[in-house]
């Protein structure tokens, strides 16, 4: 559990699939994770910026340019920010090895740890089937994925209206559906087979939404959730421990903008790498 005093110093942040430039994207949130965390490296782990969506039609606001800046502002003040594209932002693929804004293009990356493990970082997009070999149904998906999420907004605000937390429809159904638990599983199970190729210890991705740490065949996989649904992050502490943290509205306070950010239960050993 993280108290919600000052700023938590990390060593390694790993954020993905915020989709800026989408109603869904939940910009405040991480604007105040931004703002009440730093790191000595930054890892923005693909579909950041969500290509697709702006192509089909222009929605941007005010938090969102916010969180732009604040990622800018970090790279000023030192931090070492690596952009690792997916699907929604590939346009980016085009710009690897260059630096953008202070900001470095790497399609991957090899993460060592301080306790010296190698972990793999790409966003995983390239695992998934109909991204890769049917992107006219992708696109199909997406957009029933957008419009299930403006149904989670609605729902939300009569939540909020009663003084409830925060909860994710969408998410629900992912896993109350057997065929998205079956992808998931798959997923998983292909993006720890490609870390055990490279000879990594672990492997870091992002891209189902699915936030998790847990060891396949010897492999720890961690998928560091989302800014849509779970809103989560990856961090490694100043010890090199691996750990998925929440960031969420404070129950107690709803009608402001304050958050804190809760420890997401890992299962047992693998809840801190070692």
């Amino acid at each position: 559990m993280h108290g919600f005093r000052g700023v938590s110093q990390y060593r390694t942040i790993w954020i993905s699939d915020t989709h800026l430039g989408t109603r869904g994207c939940k910009a405040e949130f991480l604007l105040d994770f931004l703002r009440h965390t730093r790191a000595d490296k930054i890892y923005l782990v693909g579909d950041i910026i969500d290509g697709w969506r702006l192509k089909r039609s222009w929605y941007w606001n005010d938090a969102q340019t916010a969180v732009i800046q604040e990622i800018l502002k970090r790279t000023r003040e030192g931090t070492e920010v690596i952009y690792v594209p997916g699907n929604h932002d590939e346009v980016l693929r085009d710009y690897t090895g260059l630096i953008l804004g202070g900001v470095k293009v790497q399609d991957q990356v090899m993460h060592r740890t301080k306790d010296g493990k190698r972990f793999l970082v790409i966003h995983g997009d390239q695992f998934d089937g109909v991204v890769r070999y049917a992107k006219w149904l992708a696109l199909l998906g997406d957009w029933a994925y957008n419009l299930l999420l403006w149904m989670n907004d609605h729902l939300n605000r009569a939540r909020r209206i009663l003084g409830m937390p925060y909860w994710s429809l969408s998410a629900y159904l992912k896993h109350k559906v057997k065929n998205a638990v079956e992808f998931i599983s798959c997923f998983e199970d292909a993006v720890a087979s490609e870390a055990k190729k490279q000879n990594a210890d672990g492997v870091i991705c992002g891209h189902i939404h699915h936030p998790e740490m847990r060891e396949i065949g010897g492999i720890l996989y961690c998928n560091d959730g989302d800014w849509v649904e779970s809103c989560t992050a990856l961090i490694e502490d100043l010890d090199g421990h691996l750990e998925i943290v929440r960031w969420i509205e404070n129950p107690e306070t709803v009608t402001t903008s304050k958050l804190i950010p809760t420890a997401e239960p890992a299962s047992g050993a693998v809840a801190r790498s070692s």
